[in-house]
């Protein structure tokens, strides 16, 4: 098993001139979020072998861990990783729809969660009620709570994403969800899969973007956010097999985001050019 790995000097050595700098975990921004939907426990070792300085959260995806045989096993084998631990948004949502909040701190307990997602993407609940909610669970749990739905046809307007992030950081969010689940083209992404940028605009113009998790589960929606934001954006809903993929776009070493962090008279001078076409006949 990995050892010593919450270490806050930790560092994977990079030589290159012209890589930005990474945050170190226990980070609190530059937040990897990779969703679990069901991992075997080989699988589950093999990506925290390759992947753990790189991997911030593990999110068992919608109600998996109802489900998932040895589950105790799983979640030690992250904890001892230095990987936090939580249970999707939906699984809250589905002990909320049967009145069952106390059964839900109970199941946390249970299993040593320190990590709640308070969400409401796929039932009707009250705004005042979920922050009730999250001002509950922050006194015992760090809270991460989502905003907007997984329904595609659920349009919301930009000052009522605004209004709902802002009301619950102010009830003891640490990190607010922007939701784009694991299809990528809903919430803050049009159905294309092409990032709303007039309405991510608008929610950083109020909110820090440090303050928010991008679910952002295709490589081009990835590539978007690091453009924009910088390699340290907190990104979520990342797949398993992406991680060392991901970490590799942050830093510039990956086609995609290469020529981003040279120097412009660097990139200017090395960007390969298209080949016209020969018209001559």
């Amino acid at each position: 098993m990995l050892t010593g790995t919450t270490d806050k000097t930790e560092r994977v050595i990079v030589e290159l001139p012209h890589i930005p700098e990474r945050t170190l975990r226990p980070r609190d921004s530059g937040i990897t979020m990779v969703m679990d939907k069901g991992l075997g426990i080989s699988a589950a070792g093999a990506m925290v072998e390759s992947g753990y300085p790189y991997i911030d959260l593990v999110k068992f995806g919608f109600g998996t861990s109802l489900v998932t045989p040895g589950i105790g096993e799983k979640l030690n084998l992250y904890r001892e990783a230095g990987i936090r631990c939580y249970f999707g948004g939906t699984l809250f949502e589905a002990f909320i729809a049967r009145g069952m909040f106390d059964e839900y701190r109970r199941y946390l307990d249970k299993h040593k969660i320190d990590l709640a997602e308070v969400s409401d993407g796929s039932i009707n609940l009250h705004h005042d009620k979920k922050c009730e909610y999250i001002q509950q669970l922050s006194k015992d749990y760090t809270v991460l709570s989502e905003v907007g739905s997984k329904e595609a046809g659920i349009l919301i307007s930009p000052a009522r994403w605004i209004k709902m992030m802002k009301n619950e950081i102010e009830a003891g969010s640490w990190k607010v969800i922007a939701e784009g689940r694991e299809s990528g083209t809903v919430g803050i992404f049009r159905p294309s899969g092409h990032a709303h940028t007039l309405l991510i605009n608008k929610i950083t113009s109020n909110i820090a973007p440090d303050r928010i998790l991008w679910e952002a589960p295709k490589k081009e929606q990835q590539v978007w956010f690091i453009k924009y934001f910088g390699a340290n954006v907190n990104l979520g809903n990342i797949a398993t097999h992406d991680v060392i993929g991901l970490e590799c776009l942050r830093l510039g070493l990956r086609g995609d985001t290469f020529f981003h962090f040279l120097p412009k008279e660097m990139a200017t001078k090395l960007k390969q050019k298209p080949t016209k076409p020969n018209t001559k006949k």
